[in-house]
């Protein structure tokens, strides 16, 4: 079928074509060959339809012009005040009708998904120190978005600091913040959206009504906010170093994982917000200021140990001046030993004895390392590596990061470093994690 002249498609434009096979429905994006029609289906996927295999075509919508309308924020004197931090992620991107793909939009867009907002707080201040991916973040990264979160949160006229972020590091994130900024006074919330805030289903109105319910609380911590399961009228305020990233597409990807969520934060504003466990309270006096301690080394390394492994990529690590490896082990505290084709053993036990710090964290997540039960954890013990417990793996690589960072002799030498890792710092051990086991 050649299209006819009154039919000649727009880029945006919602459309209904049949072919042979099928009906298919969507809006159509900008396409480099001629002979095909290129559409993102409501599913969220493109497809490429040949122009002469279109058998009927009608034009559903019309595209419309996107004109970008600058607001003002409406201010009400007697809610409180909020800043936000926009680092990037899905919540801060909209579809590109030309590529099909997703392209970052201003906070204007970011806002007005949720106009809720205006009824709980006014949003005084907007910081955008970078936009990034956050599999694109580093170190760096993390402490520039210490650094700026410690400013907000210790000026007087801002009472709780959202920051937009994208998934998939998103706990590693957290985890740096929670380590970062000390004796926290008050609410620092980081959340998020699994699908872009043009689409139907986007997850980013409830998580930023939440967020900022949560950001107005009592509650002086970090924590990722968001869904608590896949209806749309509940958010969880997890803690900064036991949450983690479960699920590559789910809106409640997020879970706390060993131990028990802050808060249950509800899309209804007349509810109150439900606490689930103890928390660091707001600190109303406005002399009391939150510490920044963004120290860090990025000389760290997490890997995952599996049958059939060659210890000699800890070799290679250390050769590429690796200070710090974190080892997710098997078990509750496993690595192949004398039976198995690589021993790692005796690699473990020669690098620690040159100075570099080995810690193991649990692969399962879920539970904790007991290196007493087998004799295969009892080996591995004596090469000098450090157990930690439940702590997430992520969380282990950022805390060991700041650890190494610090100069000052409390954290210097083999002793001290054990110490600190094993001390319960922000809340990275939980006391019983064995009835928290939740998918």
């Amino acid at each position: 079928m050649k299209l006819p002249k009154e039919k000649i498609l727009g880029v945006g434009d919602k459309v209904q074509l049949r072919t042979q096979e099928k009906i298919w429905q969507g809006n159509v994006l900008e396409s480099y060959d001629s002979e095909i029609i290129l559409l993102k289906l409501e599913s969220g996927y493109n497809i490429g339809i040949r122009e002469n295999t279109i058998l009927d075509l009608k034009v559903l919508e019309k595209a419309k012009e996107n004109i970008k309308e600058k607001k003002q924020l409406e201010q009400n004197k007697k809610l409180p005040n909020i800043a936000m931090i926009i680092t990037g992620g899905t919540i801060s991107s909209r579809l590109d009708p030309k590529t099909g793909g997703v392209i970052y939009t201003d906070e204007e867009e970011i806002l007005n998904i949720a106009p809720e907002i205006s009824k709980i707080a006014n949003i005084v201040k907007i910081e955008k120190p970078f936009q990034k991916w956050s599999e694109d973040m580093s170190f760096l990264d993390w402490k520039i978005l210490a650094e700026k979160t410690c400013e907000l949160v210790n000026n007087s006229e801002i009472d709780g600091v959202i920051i937009t972020h994208g998934t998939d590091f998103l706990h590693y994130t957290a985890s740096a913040l929670s380590f970062y900024l000390r004796d926290l006074t008050k609410p620092v919330a980081l959340t998020y959206s699994q699908r872009s805030i043009d689409r139907g289903s986007t997850d980013a109105a409830l998580n930023l009504i939440c967020s900022v319910r949560y950001a107005v609380s009592d509650i002086a911590e970090v924590a990722i906010i968001g869904h608590k399961n896949l209806d749309d009228n509940l958010c969880l305020a997890m803690p900064g170093t036991k949450t983690r990233k479960m699920h590559t597409s789910r809106r409640d990807t997020f879970k706390t994982i060993n131990s028990t969520p802050l808060a249950e934060i509800s899309s209804d504003l007349k509810q109150p917000i439900k606490f689930l466990k103890n928390f660091n309270a707001r600190v109303k006096n406005e002399k009391v200021k939150t510490k920044l301690d963004a120290q860090y080394s990025d000389k760290v390394s997490l890997i995952q140990i599996h049958p059939g492994q060659n210890p000699e990529i800890l070799d290679f690590l250390v050769e590429k001046e690796t200070k710090g490896i974190i080892l997710e082990v098997a078990g509750i505290g496993q690595v192949p030993g004398k039976n198995a084709k690589y021993n790692f053993l005796p690699t473990i036990k020669k690098l620690i004895e040159k100075g570099i710090v080995i810690c193991a964290t649990p692969q399962t997540i879920y539970g904790t390392l007991n290196p007493n039960v087998y004799s295969a954890g009892r080996e591995l013990e004596k090469t000098g590596i450090i157990f930690l417990k439940d702590m997430l793996p992520e969380t282990a690589l950022v805390k060991l990061s700041w650890i190494l960072g610090h100069k000052s002799r409390e954290f210097q030498g083999k002793e001290n470093v054990r110490q600190k890792l094993l001390e319960n710092i922000s809340n990275e051990f939980s006391e019983n994690c064995e009835t928290n086991f939740d998918f």
